[in-house]
């Protein structure tokens, strides 16, 4: 039997114990849809992609940019973003119609995030429709262990409010139009899926040991001829591991490589922390780990719940209101301004985020510079539940293709220009998945 290699190819035992190879540039690589073989390109990090989203909108008053480049102006509710104005790119008009038409203020206009569906207000019927971050995992989420990275604060619920499960305002991501994807707010257990073999499970340098008793059983259910093609298997895995020994030894893996083999940072403690600025740093400390060791490309993370029961309480000057109370504040300027303290704290994570990743370098470029990284919440004015537009932050270059340190204004644009989708669809481009539609359009975002 003649063993086919690709780029990418995963490993797998009988019991679903998996080993991803590194990228090689001498590998073929193997066109998705048809299976053909196709030339290899120059090898270059992968572009790599990840929302960060934060609940109930902003204070518009104070989220505004002006200019370009080191010297673009930005509102105070995006203060701490500015060391890293030339990294980004301020979107402005941005929205989901299924959004704006919704009659559920909150749980009518969150889930749809990323994928602008309509959303069933019947309880019973829970729907929405497959977010692009999940578009991705399943076309390019093959290449690495992790399909993607689900990340989150505050659990996903399952109380009613105003008559509809609360999933709606837990989850931005869903596998399909009736299931989200499985969000983990635990960093040990984030830690283990990314150090593991991407099921949370512990791999040694060899995959033979896990998978040699099953291979033993399975060998007293086949005929003789599948039991030699199943001793070919196993010593094309032997193969490949040698090969791989002896390159690492001798430094001669060509073409890109992860710039970590084992983790960086300790195992997170097991129980949940109860420090939310802590909780937030670890799973954005784990995003970067699971970048920097390759394990997944694609990654979400909820810093809050629509709806959230966050309490701020550890903020200077808040007075320990919850979240929602904050957001919904009626134009009371104390209220105001313990929300800006707030949308402030969110700009906060996205700015060491965005610090991390800059940080590591890749070669010609950072990490950062070969990511798209969107910040994000579902509506515009909280107090207002204005979902006729988003507040939207993209940053990064996504290995060269996007130009940061703009501001791109579509508010004044027909509605057929300025569909998050757009964005999205754009955005999928540039991580190597083209479709021809996606949610409620067939444009290409224009000027990104």
């Amino acid at each position: 039997m003649t063993s086919t290699i690709t780029r990418r190819s995963v490993l797998k035992g009988a019991a679903g114990a998996t080993l991803a190879l590194p990228w090689l540039e001498s590998v073929p690589t193997w066109a998705a849809d048809s299976g053909k073989r196709v030339q290899a390109a120059p090898v270059k990090p992968p572009v790599r992609f990840t929302c960060l989203y934060f609940s109930n909108g902003v204070e518009p008053e104070h989220w505004w940019a002006k200019g370009s480049g080191a010297t673009m102006e930005i509102g105070p509710g995006l203060a701490p973003l500015k060391p890293c104005r030339k990294d980004i790119v301020f979107l402005k008009g941005l929205f989901n119609e299924q959004a704006v038409k919704n009659h559920s203020a909150h749980l009518g206009r969150m889930p749809n995030l990323l994928s602008g569906a309509w959303v069933s207000l019947d309880q019973d019927d829970i729907r929405v429709g497959k977010t692009m971050d999940q578009v991705l995992a399943q076309r390019i989420g093959g290449q690495t262990a992790i399909p993607s990275l689900v990340l989150g604060i505050e659990p996903t619920e399952l109380r009613l409010e105003d008559g509809l499960s609360m999933i709606y305002g837990s989850c931005i991501s869903w596998a399909s139009d009736t299931k989200p994807a499985t969000k983990e707010i635990y960093p040990a257990r984030a830690f283990d899926l990314i150090v593991g073999d991407g099921k949370g499970r512990q791999l040694d340098r060899s995959i033979l040991d896990a998978i040699l008793k099953d291979a033993t059983d399975l060998k007293r259910q086949i005929s003789v001829e599948d039991r030699r093609k199943l001793d070919e298997y196993l010593e094309s895995i032997r193969d490949v591991e040698k090969r791989l020994d002896r390159a690492s030894q001798d430094d001669r893996l060509e073409g890109w490589r992860p710039t970590l083999t084992k983790p960086d940072m300790p195992r997170p403690a097991t129980d949940l922390p109860q420090d939310v600025p802590e909780h937030m740093r670890l799973m954005l400390d784990l995003i970067v780990l699971a970048f920097r060791m390759n394990k997944t490309r694609i990654a979400t993370c909820m810093l809050n719940n629509d709806l959230s029961q966050m309490n701020f309480g550890f903020l200077k000057g808040v007075e320990g209101s919850l979240h929602l109370d904050l957001t919904h504040n009626g134009r009371d300027p104390k209220l105001e301004a313990m929300y800006l303290r707030t949308n402030q704290f969110h700009t906060e994570q996205c700015a060491y985020l965005l610090k991390r990743m800059k940080q590591i370098n890749e070669g010609e470029r950072s990490m950062l510079d070969n990511s798209l990284v969107m910040f994000c919440s579902n509506l515009f004015d909280g107090d207002k539940h204005q979902a006729d537009e988003m507040p939207i932050i993209l940053a990064g270059k996504a290995g060269g293709k996007v130009k940061p340190g703009r501001i791109l204004d579509y508010g004044q644009r027909p509605d057929e220009e300025r569909r998050a989708c757009s964005l999205y669809l754009s955005l999928m481009d540039k991580m190597g998945v083209s479709l021809n539609r996606f949610g409620d359009t067939d444009r290409r975002l224009a000027e990104l």
